[in-house]
């Protein structure tokens, strides 16, 4: 990318948020529109697909706290209307309106005397294009890794807990395959640009002064295209669509990410390819649920009568493989929870969490004579119990219950 794209484009309008948006804003903006412009969901629309790659490339510069921090100056600097602008010449006096101090745009590289090259514009353009700053007369040829991929797949409970096998269909860049990356037509090859013998960067004089920039011949690439190929347009990347088979392992939890290495956008120059994280969304269950203390751990709320708790019973409640037979002891209150050991996710260790099954007593909306008539009894049976009395005397007593 050359200086004048990375100043003329303005990637925090692409993504709708402001330039002091959090990296979380940032992610959260770039997944919506990621999600509203996808080519599978637009299927045909190139204005969709070319608004999509726009936000890709917005959030690959914002997502990257370097990045960010280097196009942010950048545009401090060029982007604001200011007296001079990569290729345009021009400092305007100090203190004119559009006009920048030399001061500053050397401070902290020894000022302009005894600079004996690009001095610190060389120094920040050459951060700009390789990635590390401070690094003057940078080449934009080096090895440059591709950039991190997300996606997103769903998937139901019993997957999530049992693992499940799940393909991918990720339309994202990727190395052009007619022409192996390389941008040109098959059977040609890029050559050197002569104008700044493959570097990139060329060194213009402003006076007193000397500064680089990139090449306008070769965009600071470094090469020319004489036969750019048809498929990618010479850039040796294109958008395709490709289907990954993913394998999510047993007891991943919502909300969780994935990496798969190498899966990302390719490198340029040989390089290696970023990694692709998928975010995992697991649908709820409609009886089961995960613990929060203990991610091996499922729960379940099985209702239940008073009489049942009052007198003691065998209940029979569901698991994932089937059912199990549960003693619930005489006196047991309302809300309690039992374990039933080995009955929920494998942990990575391979042994099973629990299942947690909590008591909630059911009261009927309705009564008939007879069941009225039996608890009217009951309530009789025992009048002489007082069950708010330990509470009268908590508040009578303050201390004694400290």
């Amino acid at each position: 990318m050359s200086a004048r794209d990375w100043i003329d484009k303005d990637f925090y309008a692409e993504l709708g948020v402001s330039s002091s948006a959090s990296a979380e804003d940032v992610k959260r903006a770039y997944r919506k529109l990621a999600r509203e412009l996808h080519p599978d969901a637009n299927p045909g629309d190139a204005r969709a697909e070319s608004r999509f790659k726009a936000v890709s490339e917005a959030y690959g510069v914002l997502s990257d706290p370097d990045k960010r921090a280097q196009y942010d100056e950048a545009r401090r600097l060029f982007g604001g209307g200011g007296a001079f602008r990569p290729g345009g010449g021009g400092f305007g006096g100090a203190g004119a309106p559009g006009s920048f101090d030399l001061n500053d745009l050397f401070a902290g590289t020894g000022g302009p005397a005894g600079n004996s090259g690009a001095g610190g514009l060389g120094d920040l353009l050459g951060g700009l294009f390789s990635g590390r700053p401070g690094t003057p007369r940078a080449n934009s040829t080096r090895p440059r890794r591709g950039a991190d991929v997300e996606t997103e797949v769903r998937i139901d409970f019993t997957e999530a807990v049992r693992g499940a096998t799940v393909p991918l269909r990720l339309s994202s860049p990727a190395t052009c395959g007619s022409c192996a990356g390389s941008g040109a037509r098959a059977g040609t090859s890029p050559r050197t640009c002569p104008t700044c013998g493959g570097s990139g960067l060329v060194t213009r004089s402003q006076g007193s002064f000397a500064f680089s920039e990139p090449c306008r011949d070769c965009r600071g690439v470094g090469r020319l295209v004489d036969d750019p190929c048809p498929e990618c347009g010479g850039n040796g990347v294109s958008t395709r669509t490709r289907t990954l088979t993913m394998r999510i392992p047993a007891g991943v939890a919502d909300g969780q990410r994935i990496r798969l290495g190498g899966q990302g956008e390719p490198g340029r120059h040989g390089a290696p390819a970023g990694d692709l994280y998928v975010l995992v969304h697991v649908a709820p269950h409609p009886v089961f649920g995960r613990s929060d203390k203990n991610a091996s751990d499922i729960v379940l709320t099985v209702p239940v009568s008073f009489v049942e708790l009052a007198l003691g019973t065998t209940l029979t409640v569901p698991t994932l493989e089937g059912s199990v037979s549960l003693k619930v002891s005489a006196g047991t209150a309302s809300g309690s929870t039992l374990r039933v050991r080995g009955k929920g996710i494998a942990g990575r260790d391979g042994q099973p969490g629990n299942l947690l099954v909590t008591l909630q007593v059911v009261v009927p909306s309705r009564l008939d004579a007879p069941a009225r008539e039996a608890l009217e009894a009951y309530a009789q049976a025992t009048a002489d119990h007082d069950l708010r009395a330990e509470l009268r005397r908590r508040t009578e007593r303050p201390e004694a219950a400290r």
